[in-house]
């Protein structure tokens, strides 16, 4: 049965500077495209942090009954060192280090990146375009910017006049004369104005990555990329353009500036993610706080990195420190651990077939909770919140006594399809499902456990029953003995 897409759900528009009512274009459908990475190196925290931000405003679109279109580009030519109009192209820069072909680094990165997406369950594109598949749809466009007098050629290279369209710097509040260069470049005698941006560049001798064009051999500039991309998969007025805050100026600003200025609709709603913090400090290489996604899942489970990325708003910044991971370790384990003991309950044959109407309430009043979080604006911490306190009332509940079968089984699903599906703590497959398989085996073991403690008992030999009760406290797991028999928790 097809759901309704829910009408009430708010997101943070940018370009408003406001929460606004979310309603797409064509009922029922989201276009939504978020600007993926330059691939020259391994992915670090902040495409993490990207990555798993609009992962779960996806999933909850999803989840909210929305068709949901995502696309996410991937840059593997023409983003210059220091995002300027001059100097070396960073994957040239690299293949040459490498001694690689450009496109053998390109493949390599993206596969890596790809890789540390899988780990920390974010989903696949729908689309995943790549910039140099794309040459043709970005001469056009830049072609469509001449003709209507916003770009001109000089030298071999084409660039985007900014003084030709007024509202240039409305997405990042900023007036034209009050803008230093946004290259942050000498200013170079072919522009006309420093501020003006690179659409197409002349490829000097020696420049490995090159293409034909009406104005000689070149390639494109950084940000017609996405303009072109974003436009031909989700076509004018898309709902929903994301990424990193440190892009709103000035790829995104470059971004509507080429599109609108050449007569083309563009995204209807912004959003931006904030940065994370490593010790109270953004990350820097030049600070030695710099960490690779690889680096951090050798140290820390990928679902813990998620829960710790999700446990802050994708609108605030995200500390990381060894205090952080120990307390998304622990918050990740406590709401695991109670699906595990759910699922292990409902493989014992003694669940009652029957209803527990007042904890069945308080888990729809939980998932109500959660819903209401994630409409106003994705707020997963409150949505954490409210899993936090459906945990708190499951717990007791099992603590006294095994309740009704489809209690547990409404239990489960609602921690699987909040927690699971929608912010993506318990999906099967990778690690999450590696992680429960853990359980699994845990529970196993424990079971052999209570067993051999029973018959030390039965055959009168408390010492070492005591011993082994001992034993599982001093590595924090608790046994009880009840009327049922005894059971355990951490």
């Amino acid at each position: 049965m097809t759901k309704t897409p829910d009408s009430q759900i708010y997101l943070y528009d940018t370009m408003q500077r406001q929460k606004v009512q979310f309603a797409p274009s064509t009922p029922g459908h989201v276009g939504f495209y978020l600007c993926g990475p330059t691939v020259y190196s391994d992915a670090h925290l902040g495409h993490a942090k990207m990555g798993v931000a609009f992962d779960v405003v996806r999933r909850a679109l999803l989840h909210f009954g929305y068709k949901v279109r995502f696309v996410s580009n991937i840059t593997d030519v023409g983003h210059l060192q220091n995002d300027s109009d001059d100097g070396e192209d960073k994957i040239a820069k690299r293949a040459a280090l490498e001694q690689l072909e450009p496109m053998e680094v390109a493949d390599k990165y993206f596969w890596s990146f790809a890789r540390d997406m899988e780990n920390l369950n974010v989903m696949k594109p729908s689309i995943n375009p790549r910039a140099t598949g794309h040459i043709g749809e970005q001469i056009k466009l830049i072609e469509e910017l001449i003709a209507r007098g916003h770009a001109y050629e000089s030298g071999g290279s084409v660039y985007f006049d900014v003084r030709s369209w007024a509202e240039y710097g409305k997405l990042s509040n900023r007036k034209l004369d009050d803008q230093e260069e946004g290259t942050r470049e000498a200013v170079r005698e072919e522009k006309r104005d420093p501020r003006d941006f690179a659409l197409w560049k002349k490829a000097e001798a020696g420049h490995i990555m090159r293409w034909d064009s009406p104005w000689g051999s070149g390639f494109p500039g950084w940000h017609i990329e996405c303009s072109a991309m974003s436009l031909k998969y989700l076509g004018e007025g898309f709902d929903i353009h994301a990424g990193g805050l440190d892009l709103q100026f000035p790829h995104h600003e470059a971004e509507i500036a080429q599109a609108e200025a050449a007569g083309h609709p563009f995204a209807r709603h912004w959003m931006h993610n904030h940065m994370l913090t490593i010790n109270g400090e953004k990350m820097s290489k030049s600070k030695g706080n710099f960490t690779t996604i690889q680096e951090l899942l050798g140290k820390y489970d990928p679902m813990v990195v998620r829960f710790l990325l999700v446990s802050s708003h994708y609108r605030t910044n995200t500390e990381m420190n060894d205090e952080a991971f120990e307390s998304a370790r622990n918050g990740y384990r406590r709401l695991s651990e109670a699906l595990g003991e759910i699922e292990r309950r409902l493989r014992d044959a003694d669940a009652p077939d029957s209803h527990d109407a007042a904890l069945e309430g308080k888990i729809k009043a939980h998932a109500a909770a959660f819903e209401d979080a994630m409409r106003d604006d994705f707020n997963t911490p409150k949505a954490i919140a409210a899993l936090f306190g459906l945990t708190t009332d499951l717990n007791a509940a099992l603590n006294a006594g095994t309740p009704p079968r489809s209690t547990l089984e409404l239990a489960r699903d609602t921690y699987r399809t909040l927690g699971g599906d929608v912010l993506g703590l318990f999906a099967e497959g990778g690690s999450a499902a590696a992680a429960q398989d853990d359980g699994e085996v845990v529970s196993a073991l424990m079971e052999l456990v209570l067993k051999a403690r029973q018959n030390y008992r039965l055959q009168k030999q408390y010492a070492e029953a005591d011993e082994l009760r001992d034993t599982l406290t001093r590595v924090g797991v608790t046994v009880e003995d009840t009327k049922d028999g005894p059971r355990w928790r951490r």
